[in-house]
């Protein structure tokens, strides 16, 4: 059965969506089957990946309203050997139209709930807020909740709210809901800022931090307009390279071993460097 992690921020420009689709990028490198479930109305996972979201007919709102089977909706790139559940500006109106429905806050839960045996990795990326799309994403989080956390001082301040709402999740609905880990992003080496973002973060999440940070970069800015990930755009790249160590070091958290010709790979890597 594949694990299901949902990626959760509720403030904008965090790296989030870049990281749910590089991080499952690299995972796919691995030899691991995986499905990036998108629930943002801004559908821009979808669109990194070269799909065009206005053409998206169905998606994430179809099978969230129950229009539609979730496996009739997933589109796969086999360049990448990556899966989407794609998402489009029309599951905006989705939070209005479950509003009043019945177990609204499980409805992805159940939509991807025959998927799961299909995939080995399950990644969801959730819109920038704490609305009922990202209700229902920390409702699907069975294996836990990532969080990326920018190295800059105002990314600390939504932490707590947060905190609270995964906490009101976990009371009311989701008892055993929890936080895998927290991604440290966008950290640039030469400020003492980001450093001191970093230690404070490590302080209050401990052991759940992990020891990959991803560095800010350029190129890992200008992949998504090619619809691309990091990976296949600027592969020899520090970001690049930062998102490769952090799906291994989820894979071995995980209890999963790194597949040889990857460990070959990197062993490769570093006699040239």
């Amino acid at each position: 059965m594949g694990r299901v992690y949902t990626l959760v921020n509720q403030k904008g420009g965090v790296g989030k969506t870049t990281t749910a689709i590089n991080l499952g990028a690299c995972l796919a490198r691995m030899d691991q089957k995986v499905l990036l479930v998108d629930i943002d109305p801004q559908a821009n996972a979808t669109s990194s990946l070269g799909v065009e979201k206005h053409s998206v007919k169905g998606g994430t709102y179809a099978t969230l309203l129950g229009e539609s089977l979730s496996s009739a909706q997933v589109l796969h790139n086999p360049r990448l050997q990556l899966s989407i559940l794609p998402s489009s500006p029309d599951l905006a109106g989705a939070e209005v139209e479950l509003v009043n429905e019945l177990g609204r806050e499980s409805r992805l839960l159940h939509a991807i709930a025959p998927l799961v045996d299909r995939y080995d990795y399950i990644l969801i990326d959730c819109p920038p807020s704490l609305g009922l799309l990202t209700v229902n994403g920390l409702m699907a989080a069975r294996d836990g909740v990532l969080i990326p956390v920018q190295c800059e001082y105002l990314a600390l301040e939504g932490l707590g709210e947060l905190m609270r709402t995964v906490k009101r999740v976990q009371v009311a609905l989701f008892p055993s809901l929890h936080v895998r880990g927290v991604i440290l992003t966008m950290f640039d080496h030469r400020t003492h800022l980001a450093n001191d973002v970093v230690a404070e973060v490590k302080k209050y999440f401990k052991d759940l931090v992990f020891e990959t940070i991803i560095p800010r970069s350029i190129r890992l800015a200008e992949a998504p307009s090619y619809g691309l990930p990091i990976t296949a755009y600027a592969p020899g790249s520090a970001a690049a390279k930062a998102y490769e160590s952090l799906a291994r070091e989820l894979l071995l958290g995980d209890g999963k071993k790194i597949p040889q010709a990857v460990e070959r790979g990197k062993k490769l890597r570093l006699r040239r460097t």
